[in-house]
């Protein structure tokens, strides 16, 4: 059985190289691995990472022309706790980051907002539960993680296409 590409890094064209390789290195703990000017794009490269195993995650590209608007849909994050969710929006916040919102999709527990450059970023962690997309319930983070936890199982529940996340898996896998 062969199997289906795997997403592992992305790349985005920015206007301030320098300071966008800032606001990721500061809110999400990258590393800068390699930096220069393109063969094939001929415009500053700046690799980063988080982790040892991946030379980056996330390429930034200069050239993006001032004022032009962010094609970026959304660049997601995954952290393992609601905590952690607290910490990366006290650190965007502080690093600028605009129109911070939280969300709760049942399925995880998400914070969206916006970078240096109008692009839109998600950091969520996943629940044990599924429930069919497109859901999203207002998601207070100053309230305790056991009432975070509460409500958003019984948000789950309540909804007819309520499943634990396993059978969802299992339902996934067998499909193919």
């Amino acid at each position: 059985m062969t199997l289906a590409p795997q997403l592992s890094h992305f790349g985005i064209f920015v206007q301030d190289v320098e300071a966008m390789t800032r606001f990721y290195t500061h809110v999400f703990d990258l590393r800068l691995t390699d930096r220069g000017v393109g063969r094939n794009f001929k415009v500053p490269l700046h690799f980063l990472s988080g982790s040892a195993d991946q030379h980056h995650q996330l390429v930034l590209a200069g050239g993006r022309a001032p004022d032009s608007p962010s094609t970026v849909m959304q660049l997601s994050f995954k952290v393992p706790a609601i905590d952690d969710l607290r910490r990366v929006r006290a650190r965007a916040l502080a690093e600028g980051a605009s129109q911070m919102r939280g969300m709760n999709h049942g399925n995880a527990l998400s914070i969206y907002f916006s970078d240096l450059e109008g692009n839109t970023i998600e950091v969520y962690l996943d629940t044990p539960w599924y429930v069919p997309q497109p859901h999203g319930d207002p998601l207070d983070l100053d309230r305790s993680d056991a009432e975070i936890w509460a409500e958003t199982e019984a948000l789950c529940r309540a909804d007819p296409g309520f499943m634990p996340v396993a059978d969802w898996q299992a339902r996934f896998t067998s499909a193919h």
